[in-house]
């Protein structure tokens, strides 16, 4: 799931490298955790935060095929 996610949110920044993803589980469900570089923050969110919405749906998506259950935040 890290590396689909990833992939997701690869293209919609400037630096790439800061990219960071942790995984924790939570009651019975996983955490993924968003770390970006604070000049790539407003690309992820999204106007609105139609963006991180887009993002948070789509893992949902991806992890109830799966049979999982998952929470994407997006941390400064």
């Amino acid at each position: 799931m890290k590396d689909f996610l990833r992939a997701l949110i690869t293209p919609l920044v400037r630096y790439p490298e800061e990219i960071s993803i942790v995984s924790t589980q939570k009651n019975r469900q996983q955490v993924l955790e968003i770390h970006v570089d604070p000049e790539d923050m407003g690309r992820v969110i999204g106007k609105g935060g139609r963006r991180a919405n887009a993002i948070r749906t789509i893992m949902k998506a991806r992890a109830s095929q799966d049979g999982g259950r998952i929470l994407v935040e997006i941390v400064d």
